[in-house]
């Protein structure tokens, strides 16, 4: 396993993170044990989660609809079976979802902080969360309510850093300089959406984050499996979700030519859009979420994949990106 520093800090992470959100409502018990035991085995020591995680969404009328919280709880019954499994695991959960049909369970208000800091803490059964994450961006409250409330539990050793998931480039900034003002350390890392189908990070993002010393922690690396092998998936008979198919028909040339490129390579789709991700700028850990101990083996090896200069200007031309950072991307 490959680790790097999450941003600018001192803490190192393995360069892949281990995605949770499918733990509950999709991914059993037991089966989640078996995923976070096999992740530890290969040297995974970053695992992803949020307090909201644990619903299906979309419900659906004949299936369990899960419940908020539910992911926390099977981390925090994996952890209290051995006390090694939580010294060797750094945690990254979120708030900001609303927890509750009653005002203050949700947002970034200093009280709905305090409330699902403590409300985490007690279903991870632990004493601290190392990464705590707001989950978006509160335009609502002010950044000075904000630090101040992450201070307070930093102080108290119930959080160690702090990051953000789905800011734009200016957010990034404004959070750095409002921390910056309180002498804090503030952001560092950010989680966002960044694979060869969607790169609009690279416009604002990416800057602001290279810029601040802040990790960028890219979700849905394979675009809900697009970037997977949809195509040889469905010629081998194996189904896709409906949206997957809906979206497969607005990109098919594009992804036409993605599967044969990496077949003329002899590489999985899968891994080849992980190890793009692991050659862009600023990327520290992809956020990956396999279901078999195969797809974690196979996520593990697009550490071992060098994408030749050629290769990666063949994926420019398939997946052309904004054309760099902002404003150089579309103005001079």
């Amino acid at each position: 396993m490959q680790y790097a520093h999450l941003g600018r800090a001192g803490l190192r992470v393995s360069r892949l993170c281990l995605g949770t959100m499918n733990f509950g409502p999709y991914t059993a018990e037991d089966d989640a044990f078996a995923i976070m035991d096999a992740s530890l085995e290969v040297g995974i020591n970053f695992f992803d989660t949020a307090n909201v995680y644990g619903r299906r969404i979309p419900p659906q009328p004949d299936q369990d609809p899960g419940r908020v919280g539910w992911t926390e709880e099977i981390i925090g019954r994996w952890w209290s079976q051995d006390a090694q499994r939580r010294e060797k695991t750094i945690i990254a959960t979120k708030v900001y979802g609303d927890m509750k049909k009653w005002p203050n369970y949700g947002r970034l208000s200093a009280l709905s902080i305090k409330r699902a800091c403590e409300a985490s803490l007690q279903r991870l059964q632990t004493d601290h969360i190392d990464l705590y994450q707001m989950h978006h961006v509160d335009r609502d409250t002010p950044w000075d309510e904000i630090w101040q409330a992450m201070e307070q539990l930093v102080q108290e050793g119930k959080v160690l850093y702090v990051g953000s998931s789905n800011f734009a480039g200016w957010h990034v900034a404004q959070a750095c300089e409002a921390a910056r003002s309180r002498h804090f350390l503030g952001l560092v890392s950010e989680q966002s959406l960044y694979n060869l189908l969607e790169r609009t990070v690279e416009l604002e993002v990416i800057p602001a984050c290279q810029s601040y010393g802040v990790g960028l922690l890219p979700w849905s690396p394979v675009a809900g499996g697009l970037l997977g092998g949809v195509l040889a998936k469905a010629a081998e008979g194996r189904r896709s979700s409906g949206r997957v198919q809906m979206e497969l028909e607005q990109h098919r040339p594009a992804i036409e030519a993605y599967e044969a490129l990496c077949g003329r390579i002899g590489e999985n789709p899968a891994d080849v859009a992980l190890a793009w991700l692991l050659s862009r700028p600023g990327v520290t850990a992809p956020i990956i979420g396999p279901r078999t101990r195969e797809q974690l083996d196979d996520a593990v090896h697009a550490l071992d994949i060098d994408l030749d200069p050629e290769v990666l200007e063949e994926l420019e031309g398939i997946f052309p990106g904004p054309g760099g950072p902002a404003p150089e991307a579309y103005a001079w």
